[in-house]
């Protein structure tokens, strides 16, 4: 990791010229697969760009989201909660927002990306309507600062993408965290032809979430082609599994090393059993076990 963080300025040089930089450091370290360091990296110079994308056209986002939308309202659960794991800038969180019939009572969302996450706040602040502001942090899909069964519908959208090799690592951590749904918007490969097929390979994308959710033995309600492309090589499928955990969870935020309870204590948020304080940085709380601060005393500061 550290050996890449030093090599962020000639990344950026790369990023300027428009290189694929997972695909460079993949290359640079004679990886097969992409790792989460690749993808932070890569994800972070991209900051951003989504929102410009929406501002640029807005149609199609509006155009993905309704039958998202739709699936959620037609849910017989309770939807008091509603998490996207890798939100990115939280351009769909807040058109779901938007489009849904309800308002969850939380509505929130995780990414590796600290630069997305302070591009979602800016984003939502200004797209949102009503009250209902998402609770933003930086998280890790593969140890999430959450509860086990905190959130009612957790759901993510082309997030899963870049970990080929890890869905069940992924799959796990995000049943883990579910109550009553789980939503997956993810590349369908068994469901892509032979060219899209050979494009997921080359980029790393996920290629064995079915298989994996039912070697799990998770309640798979429905896997279909979703119908909406950003890319028409890059099928998404939408995938329904239902959990019905039953469980109403107060403290929703944990440690994501140890899972006990964070409390958010002047500017971090500590978790009084661990003793770890995570920092927010300008505003964004920083949730990942790489922020975790050993911090004895302090409740006592």
């Amino acid at each position: 990791m550290f050996d890449k963080i030093k090599m962020l300025s000639r990344i950026g040089e790369l990023y300027q010229q428009n290189q694929n930089i997972i695909r460079y450091l993949k290359n640079e370290y004679g990886q097969k697969e992409n790792t989460v360091e690749d993808i932070l990296i890569s994800y972070d110079f991209q900051a951003g760009t989504s929102s410009a994308g929406y501002e640029k056209n807005p149609g199609y986002f509006e155009d993905y989201v309704p039958k998202l939308a739709k699936t959620i309202d037609n849910l017989s659960c309770n939807k008091r909660s509603i998490f996207e794991c890798g939100v990115g800038e939280a351009n769909m969180l807040v058109a779901l927002s938007n489009k849904m019939a309800g308002s969850p009572e939380l509505l929130g969302g995780a990414d590796i990306s600290w630069s997305r996450i302070k591009a979602g706040q800016q984003f939502a602040s200004k797209y949102i309507k009503g009250q209902n502001k998402p609770f933003l942090c930086v998280g890790d899909m593969f140890q999430l600062p959450l509860a086990d069964n905190a959130i009612d519908i957790v759901f993510t959208c082309e997030a899963v993408e870049p970990n080929a090799g890890h869905e069940r690592e992924i799959l796990q951590e995000l049943y883990r965290v579910t109550n009553e749904y789980l939503i997956l918007l993810e590349p369908a490969y068994d469901l892509a032809d032979e060219e899209s097929r050979r494009r997921m390979e080359y980029h790393g994308y996920v290629r064995n979430l079915y298989n994996t959710a039912k070697e799990l033995n998770f309640n798979i309600e429905s896997w279909e082609l979703y119908g909406m492309n950003r890319n028409p090589l890059n099928p998404v499928g939408m995938m329904i599994i239902r959990k019905n955990a039953g469980a109403d969870v107060v403290d929703k935020l944990c440690c994501p090393i140890t899972k006990t309870p964070l409390k958010k204590l002047g500017n971090a948020y500590f978790s009084k059993e661990s003793l770890l304080a995570y920092p927010i940085v300008n505003e964004v709380p920083c949730l990942t076990a790489s922020h975790a601060i050993v911090a004895t005393k302090m409740e006592e500061y």
